[in-house]
């Protein structure tokens, strides 16, 4: 074979092998922008597209109420069934396994309180899920502040008055306690600390027993939210000594916050929000939380399905729900420890 024939024939190969690199690069190519084209897709594509499920980590009867008040609305305005499930038990930890478990896609969402996000990490040395990175915020929902109170019998008015009277009779005072690390836990373990004063602790299975308890005469003292306690107040049968929120409830306007009494350490508030597993799209959660804030932007609702339970509403997006935690993990890291609670 002659050199030039050889030359040729090198150089058709190169010519070959350099179409096929080609076509490759054409074909890498073409494949992105399908991907990329299906990507655009799904985010352009309305949700939600099936039934949504709303998994809320507490019993029936309670702020599943709320949520399934929220559920209607969301439906309507979805055009597709929005179901709420109560997966109830182990301080919310079983719903919110199962929600941190479900698809990241926006039809398994959760709506809990606090508690799943606060209380936990300190009470608990391994949880089913992690606090941090489970989840997703999506929107904040209502709120609900704490009303320290007494029963009738006891003469106290405010929380002056209760230390004082407590230092004059030791051990004689007793609180209920619905929960190991509840707020009733916390507030008035932290009293007994800084206050130099020994009230007891009596275990009950929820904030109502507490309050039948209190009203019955078994305790002096406990804690309740706005919505539960307001009938036993109104009977006469308890009286309130503090708000445990930054600011006064309308409902109760004369009643002064723990703060404006000189207990700023007592400061507590119940709050609930909406969450979705970790690596649900940011366009699907931007969708739930702007619906959200739709439907708490209705005066109507929020009058009838919210503030007539004694409830704040309580609009927030993402950021200001992650703000939220932020906040309160940082002060409960403080409660816990001066209560002495340790996870177990």
């Amino acid at each position: 074979m002659t050199r030039r024939k050889i030359f040729s024939s090198r150089e058709t190969h190169r010519a070959a092998g350099q179409d096929l690199r080609d076509q490759m690069k054409r074909m890498l190519v073409l494949i992105g922008l399908v991907f990329s084209c299906v990507g655009a897709l799904a985010q352009t594509e309305p949700f939600p597209q099936k039934p949504v499920k709303i998994i809320v980590p507490y019993p029936p009867g309670g702020m599943d109420i709320l949520y399934r008040a929220l559920a209607v609305e969301l439906s309507k305005k979805w055009g597709q069934p929005v179901i709420v499930e109560n997966r109830a038990g182990a301080d919310s930890l079983i719903g919110a396994e199962a929600a941190a478990k479900a698809a990241p896609d926006g039809y398994t969402i959760l709506a809990t309180g606090d508690f799943t996000f606060i209380a936990n990490r300190f009470l608990y040395s391994k949880l089913p899920y992690d606090p941090d990175k489970s989840f997703v915020p999506v929107s904040l929902v209502a709120q609900t502040e704490m009303f320290i109170l007494a029963s009738e019998g006891l003469p106290v008015n405010d929380l002056r008055e209760l230390v004082a009277y407590a230092r004059l009779h030791p051990k004689q005072l007793s609180f209920g306690s619905f929960s190991k690390g509840s707020q009733a836990d916390l507030a008035f373990l932290a009293l007994n600390k800084r206050e130099g004063i020994d009230l007891l602790a009596v275990p009950y299975k929820g904030i109502g027993p507490v309050l039948t308890g209190m009203a019955g005469g078994e305790i002096q003292l406990g804690m309740g939210g706005t919505n539960v306690a307001e009938p036993l107040i109104q009977a006469k049968k308890l009286k309130v000594l503090a708000m445990t929120g930054s600011s006064r409830h309308p409902q109760f306007p004369n009643v002064k916050t723990a703060a404006e009494q000189g207990f700023p350490y007592l400061l507590s508030r119940l709050w609930y929000g909406v969450f979705a597993p970790a690596g649900t799209p940011s366009h699907i959660v931007k969708k739930i939380s702007a619906d959200i804030q739709t439907v708490l932007a209705n005066k109507e609702f929020v009058e009838s399905k919210i503030a007539s339970r004694g409830i704040r509403a309580l609009s927030g997006n993402a950021e200001d729900l992650a703000k939220r935690i932020e906040d309160d993990v940082t002060r409960g890291e403080q409660a816990f420890k001066e209560a002495g609670i340790k996870p177990e």
